[in-house]
């Protein structure tokens, strides 16, 4: 598969690989890291939602960020996409209690279900592209959460994650209730404004810096949107 469209853009071939494997039900994706006999292995590609996103401009970045959301520079047509959770098991034992491992490897924004031929960063319009790959994600704080959603929409979706800052900030405790639907069992936060017709959906990425990947057809296309999750933190940092 071609890696590079833009060679500013393009992915090594570790990334390529990951990401060409990650939504591949029984894939390898590599070892535990505290156990090097324990495969990790894709077990569940899962629709979660749908998201509407009505204008085709896509902010990626974390739904608690108190600055303006950041832009991807991809574009896809108006309309409503799938969501998709790519679930990884690699077994262990704690304390003599037996554990899947299960995970949230990565999700996907399924733009299309044409193949993708060429992967390439998530540029944001605002980014500075010398180092277009290092430039190609977001600053995940300590809630270590991604979201995506409609540009227009993004102040009104994140409203929910805002105040409920506020209300922890002004009473202590745990805050309100955010307003926001949990989807597999709390994995994933779904926000949606009605007078908009937008949705926004929430999820785990590692903390720190998350990148965000563009896949493409060979007609140059978006087809894929694919963001990290927190198990995948060493091959895609």
């Amino acid at each position: 598969m071609a890696r590079v469209g833009n060679s500013r853009l393009g992915v090594s071939r570790e990334v390529g690989e990951f990401l060409d494997a990650v939504f591949v039900p029984g894939a390898v994706l590599g070892v535990r890291a505290d156990d090097p006999l324990t495969f990790i292995t894709v077990v569940e590609v899962e629709e979660v939602t749908t998201i509407r996103v009505p204008s085709g401009r896509l902010i990626v970045d974390s739904p608690w960020s108190e600055e303006a959301g950041r832009e991807i520079v991809a574009r896809i047509p108006p309309g409503t996409y799938r969501v998709e959770a790519a679930w990884t098991e690699a077994p262990y034992e704690h304390g003599g209690d037996h554990f899947d491992g299960r995970e949230c490897a990565a999700t996907r924004l399924r733009v299309g279900d044409d193949p993708v031929a060429v992967w390439e960063a998530g540029i944001g319009v605002n980014d500075a592209t010398g180092d277009a790959v290092a430039a190609g994600g977001f600053p995940s704080d300590s809630e270590a959460m991604g979201a995506i959603a409609d540009v227009e929409a993004w102040e009104a979706l994140t409203a929910p994650f805002h105040r409920y800052l506020r209300d922890v900030s002004s009473y202590g405790g745990s805050g309100s209730d955010r307003a926001t639907e949990d989807l597999c069992d709390g994995w994933f936060e779904k926000s949606t404004d009605e007078a908009l017709r937008a949705d926004l959906i929430a999820f785990d990425v590692p903390e720190g810096w998350s990148p965000v990947w563009i896949g493409r057809t060979r007609s140059g296309t978006v087809t894929s949107i694919i963001v990290p999750g927190q198990m995948a933190t060493s091959p895609l940092a």
